[in-house]
């Protein structure tokens, strides 16, 4: 079974943090969770190409709420007035920054 969160916080203005309950702990930035969105407004349909361009989305973005969806999501609301977007657990497991995760997936 994926891990699940045990608890989603924010971290100041400017991070959200997930403990999972495995123990894992991640420290997502705000402007690159916001990027990560996934729903129609961000990514197109049918050919999965992004329409938000990184550059669209500020430095200053911030959640004003969030939202468990059943158990496997999260939605989050951003001060930009964005909505629409669902965060499923493994998509957020999936995007940890956190240099463990990144050595996983091969990245630098």
């Amino acid at each position: 079974m994926a891990a699940m969160p045990s608890e989603i916080e924010k971290l100041g203005a400017r991070e959200i943090k997930i403990t999972w309950d495995d123990g894992h702990v991640s420290v997502y930035r705000n402007p690159e969770l916001r990027f990560a969105c996934s729903c129609a407004l961000c990514v197109e349909e049918t050919t999965g190409v992004r329409r938000l361009r990184r550059e669209q989305v500020p430095e200053e973005i911030a959640p004003t709420a969030m939202e468990l969806v059943g158990n496997y999501a999260v939605q989050i609301t951003w001060n930009d007035g964005h909505a629409t977007g669902i965060y499923t657990y493994d998509h957020l497991r999936q995007l940890c920054p956190c240099d463990d995760c990144r050595r996983i997936r091969g990245m630098p």
